[in-house]
């Protein structure tokens, strides 16, 4: 019995088959429904073609038969649209490979989209905090960049999207400077129009920065609300009064677009939510990250994760441009042998990167315009950024009064790596492609 890790294998199989056929079509979109089913999409002018007609008929009997219950039966598998474009509105996509004209389109359950990658920003640089389990220091590694930032005559943005587990604020503000309102009350009032009645009390200045300015947009505001409530909506779509549908991801962006416009910070930094989900996704893929700081803990957990991630980057054909805005972060590195953990970090971290987004080295050829790292080149993206355990850091459920006293060797012994680096890859640019 077929199963769904097996559906596109066996779609590829069936296509090479009857590639003749399909290749005479302008185009062809294998729809894959919300249960995971397949039916075939074809243009209505294939209608008036017998012969072509005819042998994608065959096609969708075959798929039908191989597909069993993840497949329609042969007279239902397929439907005929005026337009591509029309048909794949609603869905994420990705080519088929070996086939130019075929598209594979995801019916998804929420709004989650790890195929579509906005351009990167040109105006100040987005650098995002994600990682694939929670409790690594990513906010508190956050906070101390921005804390570094600004110490140096520079304004920073920082908006917490975290919004399922909300608490960046909480460590850069103090209780008093909260601000009225946050994200989630911008995404659900943006959705009648009322984005702008909430967006002048959403954004706090901390005081942490004696030289530059820490601009703080949390999650929820002062007084949360009705949060749960809020939290259902703010995924929604929203439906323009001309009929346009703009994604949750969309909205996000537009939100950062304006914030950028009003308060023109230096740099903008991003903590995502944990894990492969809707807001991670727009995070990473939807607003227009020039950096993605993907933080790791040595173990299975994390490269298991982050592989799963990066071979759906792979098969859906957007690894060559992601893979030049990562970055891995090695996590609260230990006290005790930390060269043999970070050694050991970095080795899983290159044996991901080349087998998934580094493109392959031919044997005993140079490397001319291949992409692709040394093991040790520690300007590789699989070259981790340490960052140390800290047990005062670590206790510390506030970091506000921390960062209040502290001074910049102590931030410079800890995340010295982490601020360093991303100071001189933002002066450089992206690595090259």
């Amino acid at each position: 019995m077929i199963t769904f890790d097996r559906l596109l294998p066996e779609i590829l199989g069936r296509f090479e088959t009857y590639r003749s056929r399909v290749e005479r079509l302008d185009w062809l979109l294998v729809n894959r429904d919300l249960n995971g089913r397949i039916r075939l999409i074809l243009p209505e002018a294939a209608q008036g073609d017998d012969e072509v007609r005819s042998g994608i008929e065959s096609l969708a009997g075959d798929l039908a038969e191989t597909l069993g219950r993840h497949g329609y039966p042969a007279a239902s598998a397929i439907l005929f649209e005026p337009e591509r474009e029309a048909a794949l509105a609603g869905g994420t996509s990705f080519r088929l490979e070996g086939f130019d004209n075929v598209v594979v389109v995801d019916r998804l359950a929420t709004e989650g989209n790890w195929l579509e990658l906005t351009p990167e920003s040109t105006g100040a640089p987005r650098v995002v905090f994600f990682s694939i389990k929670g409790g690594v220091g990513r906010s508190t590694a956050l906070a101390a960049l921005a804390w570094a930032v600004a110490q140096d005559s520079k304004r920073v943005l920082v908006l917490d999207l975290d919004l399922e587990s909300p608490g960046l604020s909480t460590t850069v503000l103090p209780e008093e400077k909260q601000p009225l309102f946050g994200i989630t009350d911008w995404l659900v009032e943006d959705l009648v129009d009322n984005g702008e009645t909430v967006l002048e009390s959403m954004v706090a200045t901390s005081d942490l920065s004696h030289d530059g300015e820490i601009l703080v947009v949390p999650a929820h505001g002062r007084d949360p609300g009705d949060y749960v409530a809020k939290l259902g909506r703010v995924w929604m779509p929203k439906i323009h009064p001309d009929g346009r549908r703009e994604a949750f991801s969309a909205r996000l962006r537009r939100l950062i677009d304006g914030l950028e416009a009003r308060y023109r910070p230096d740099i903008v930094l991003i903590d995502s939510r944990a894990g492969i989900e809707e807001v991670a996704s727009s995070c990473v893929m939807g607003l227009g990250a020039n950096l993605v700081l993907l933080f790791a803990l040595e173990g299975r957990q994390t490269w298991s994760g982050y592989r799963i991630l990066f071979d759906y980057w792979t098969r859906a054909g957007v690894a060559s441009e992601i893979r030049t805005r990562l970055q891995i972060v090695a996590a609260l590195v230990p006290e005790t042998d930390p060269a043999d953990y970070l050694a050991g970090l970095q080795d899983e971290a290159y044996k991901l990167f080349a087998e998934t987004l580094y493109d392959d080295l031919p044997a005993g050829e140079p490397a001319l315009d291949l992409w692709h790292f040394d093991p040790a080149d520690e300007s590789a993206p699989h070259h981790p950024w340490p960052i140390r355990w800290h047990r005062g850091f670590a206790a510390l459920r506030s970091l506000h009064g921390r960062l209040a006293v502290i001074d910049q060797g102590e931030v410079d012994g800890i995340f010295g790596a982490l601020i360093r680096n991303v100071d001189s890859y933002l002066e450089q640019g992206t690595r090259d492609d």
